[in-house]
């Protein structure tokens, strides 16, 4: 385990957070617009150009840490783990099987 590994994954949610309250106001802002207003016009895009200005810092963030995940997925990979039981070396045979013939 790396120690900067934790302060990564507190960034990430951290801005994973800021980025789904982003989310849950700017629903609200696009449904609090006038009904014109739609994609290509100068409202509803001065609106979400301001909602894409304030998710830039956070999804920077995703940017520069979001392969800690990549990095912790392929580290636990290729490390044993202790509540893992440790694979079987050999092969257990099969108990033999016995019929009986009547005769």
């Amino acid at each position: 385990m790396q120690n900067r590994w934790g302060y990564q994954l507190g960034v990430l949610r951290a801005a994973l957070d800021h980025l789904d309250a982003l989310h849950e106001q700017w629903l609200l802002t696009r449904d609090g617009l006038p009904s014109d207003a739609r994609p290509g016009t100068p409202v509803f895009d001065d609106a979400l150009a301001e909602h894409h200005a304030e998710c830039w810092s956070y999804l920077d963030d995703w940017a520069t840490h979001g392969h800690t995940l990549r990095d912790i997925n392929s580290a636990a990979r290729h490390t044993s783990s202790p509540l893992a039981p440790p694979p079987a070396g050999t092969a257990v045979p099969a108990p033999c099987r016995t019929t009986t013939v009547r005769r």
